[in-house]
This record gives C-alpha cells, sequence and structure tokens, in this order.
C-alpha cells in the first residue's frame, strides 16, 4: 500500500478528488479537484504548489565523490560549479539510458542526485573501490515544486537567509524558509519559472503552512500530477518508464533508449574523462542515432472532422495519455507517440513521439492514430521542434533582461 508523504496532513484535506496515484510507492494527488484545469492555469498564470517528496534522492560524499559522479553522468561534473544544478541522463555499458534526473553540488566533495527510479546499487556498483559513499536520503527529504509566474514573489517573501530573487536558472540556495532550513533549487518539470524546495521530512507541514499562507496572495493553488503532466510535455520533457524505459526495466532492448534517441544528446559530453556508456555513445555519435525524440502538432480540423462523424464533440481535451500510438508515413509505421496532451495554452493536439531519424525533420508530414468510439484513425500530424512552450521568464533573472544559464 502506497505511504503518505510527509505532507499528506496538508495534501489529504484539500484533495476534495478523492484521486490519488501510487508514485514511486508513495501517495500522490492526481487532481485536487474533479477537473485538473484550474489547477494547469495556476501554473501558467499564478502559482502551483505540487509535493513530488516521491522522486529518489541520493547523496554522494567523499574526496572521490565528484570522481563517482563524473562515471555515472554524461555530462562533466568539472564543468559543474558548487551551488550549480545540472540535469543529465545516465547510461549503461552499452549507451541505453538508466534514468535521467538533477545533480546538485554542495561542495568539491558533496552532491545530491535525483531520479525518477531507485538508483541506489547502481550507484554503489559504479563506485567499486573509490572513497565515495552513496546515501539514500528518499525518506528524510521532504520536497514541494512551486511553479508559476509568481514563484519567485511568493519565495522572496518567506526566504530569511540570502537572496533568492536573484538566484540564477539551475542554481541552489542553501537558506532559511521563515525559520525552517532548506535548499531551494531553480528548477522544476513544467517549463516555467519555478522552484524546487528541499526540506528535513520533519518540517514538511511547517514548509507548506509558510508557503501556502505567503503564497495566498498570489493565487497560489494545491497541483497534481494531472496538471503537471500537460505542463511537461508542453515544455518537451520526457518521463522514465512513459517516453523510454529504464535499461534496468526494459524486457527487450527496443523498449531502451540512448540520450541522442532521447533528445538528450546536448547533455553528452564525449570529451571528457570515461564514463559508463562512453564508448557506446562515441560509436552511436559517429554512425548518428536510429531513432531520435521530435514533437508532433495534430491537425485539428481533422479530428474535429473524425470526432463529428461519429455525432462527438473532441473527447481529448482532457488530461494528457501515456498510452503510445503509431505514427506513420504513407502508410508504414515509422515510430510512436508516446505523451499526448491537449494544450490548453496553446490550443493544440501535441505529442512526444520517437521516430526514426529520417523522419523526424521538423516541418515533416506524418500521420498519428487516434481512436474515436473505438474506430482507429490516422490524422495528419507536423514534426516540430520543442519544446511546444518555453516562456522567457523561466530563465529570465530578476532584472528581466539577462537571461541565465
Amino acid at each position: 500500500m502506497p505511504l503518505p508523504t510527509p505532507f499528506h496532513s496538508r495534501t489529504a484535506p484539500l484533495c476534495r478528488s478523492m484521486e490519488w496515484r501510487d508514485w514511486a510507492g508513495y501517495l500522490a494527488a492526481v487532481t485536487y479537484e474533479k477537473s485538473h484545469e484550474f489547477e494547469y492555469f495556476a501554473i501558467r498564470n499564478a502559482a502551483a504548489l505540487i509535493d513530488v517528496t516521491p522522486l529518489f534522492k541520493y547523496e554522494i560524499s567523499g574526496t572521490d565523490a565528484s570522481k563517482l559522479v563524473d562515471r555515472i553522468i554524461t555530462r562533466d561534473v568539472s564543468k559543474c560549479k558548487i551551488g550549480q544544478v545540472l540535469y543529465t541522463p545516465w547510461c549503461d555499458e552499452f549507451g541505453r539510458m538508466m534514468d535521467d534526473g538533477t545533480v546538485q553540488r554542495f561542495s568539491e566533495e558533496r552532491f545530491r542526485i535525483t531520479s525518477a527510479q531507485p538508483n541506489w546499487r547502481w550507484f554503489r556498483d559504479c563506485g567499486f573501490g573509490m572513497n565515495a559513499t552513496v546515501t539514500d536520503i528518499t525518506e528524510k527529504i521532504a520536497t514541494l515544486s512551486l511553479q508559476g509566474p509568481n514563484a519567485r514573489a511568493i519565495l522572496s517573501e518567506v526566504v530569511t537567509e540570502g537572496d533568492v530573487a536573484s538566484l540564477r536558472f539551475f542554481h541552489l540556495l542553501e537558506t532559511k524558509v521563515d525559520d525552517v532550513q532548506t535548499v531551494i533549487t531553480r528548477t522544476g518539470y513544467t517549463g516555467d519559472l519555478g522552484y524546487e524546495i528541499w526540506v528535513d521530512y520533519h518540517h514538511a507541514e511547517r514548509l507548506w503552512d509558510i508557503l501556502m499562507a505567503a503564497g495566498r496572495a498570489y493565487g497560489i493553488t494545491p497541483a497534481g500530477l494531472a496538471a503537471m503532466d500537460i505542463a511537461r510535455v508542453e515544455a518537451g520533457l520526457i518521463l522514465n518508464d512513459v517516453d523510454y524505459v529504464s535499461a534496468n526495466r526494459a524486457l527487450i532492448d527496443a523498449q531502451t533508449a540512448t540520450p541522442f534517441e532521447a533528445g538528450l544528446g546536448w547533455a553528452v559530453q564525449l570529451r571528457k574523462k570515461r564514463f559508463v556508456g562512453q564508448r557506446a555513445l562515441i560509436d552511436e555519435k559517429k554512425r548518428g542515432p536510429k531513432w531520435q525524440l521530435v514533437g508532433l502538432t495534430a491537425d485539428w480540423e481533422v479530428i474535429e472532422k473524425r470526432f463529428n462523424e461519429a455525432g462527438l464533440a473532441p473527447q481529448i481535451a482532457g488530461r494528457a495519455s501515456r498510452d503510445g500510438v503509431p505514427v506513420y508515413a504513407n502508410g508504414k509505421q515509422v515510430g510512436q507517440a508516446t505523451s499526448r496532451t491537449f494544450s490548453p495554452i496553446l490550443k493544440k493536439y501535441i505529442a512526444l513521439a520517437t521516430l526514426e531519424t529520417p523522419f523526424a525533420e521538423p516541418g515533416k508530414n506524418l500521420e498519428m492514430e487516434l481512436t474515436v468510439q473505438y474506430s482507429r484513425h490516422k490524422i495528419p500530424a507536423t514534426v516540430t521542434k520543442l519544446p511546444f512552450f518555453n516562456p522567457e521568464r523561466k530563465r529570465l533573472n530578476i532584472s528581466g533582461t539577462k537571461i541565465e544559464e
């Protein structure tokens, strides 16, 4: 039976839909109200507070900590300064992705890695013989994600140490929220201006209360997984076990993906020191990936027509779908759309898809399967560059003029 997170005493009374999902062994609210729409628009227009405690969290420390992290991930840890955060995939020896997540650097010899799947054993194996300790701190750290245009203003009212307003994109701040010791990272899973707040689980309820009280004037709204799922598709962010399957869990090779195939080639630094999967990825780079992750934008007029023929209004303007459907070129399947949603802010039906490389060029006209009243149809869809939605505020600093990396 899934466990309650440390915020459950606060989230449960607010979850009037009573709809929960098992996320990594924890109860996670899918929506707080009957519809996810208000929560989605809080992410895009105000501020949404999301309990993301189920993320796995590992602390890596010791004189060889940097060496171990560098061996695990595909990015170059020597380029990660203290106080910086990296998003990165990591792979097995065949270059197939094990997982993806963030790496927070606190000192020369201390890191924190977050992930979607359990990785403690893998990290330990990678560090065999090194003077580095891998500690699973998942149950000790509670995490809230504060996302939306008003997120910075809310935090600025409650942070009592340091300048959170000037915190750069993908950097961290060790600070206090009121009297609660926290770590704040300028990260998130929505593609919007946002922060994640990491706190000892003993102080979880206090943190929730502080943020909700300060955020009331800014339209803060508790949001569940349904709203975040739509936002992450708009942002072009992949999900483990949906858009690819971890090499550790895949039943066949066809379910796996390399970083080049998953749209993360930019996060692979082949010239850095030796890392797991490096040789395979060098070979793949030379010959080119067989598959590529792309965006697809479906033809809305054809969708309306197909539903109209069945006597229905379009039935797709709801939650994001994680069920894969085939994608075709000239009647031949050339890939699959793995995450699909109607984008409320773009007013388009969009998808994340993995396609054979020759068909992945932006602007390419293809067809995607759509089921209408139990009948399968092929609807026109155009390959679209990711992300679908990428507001400037996500990266801008407090002055609103300088783009930070």
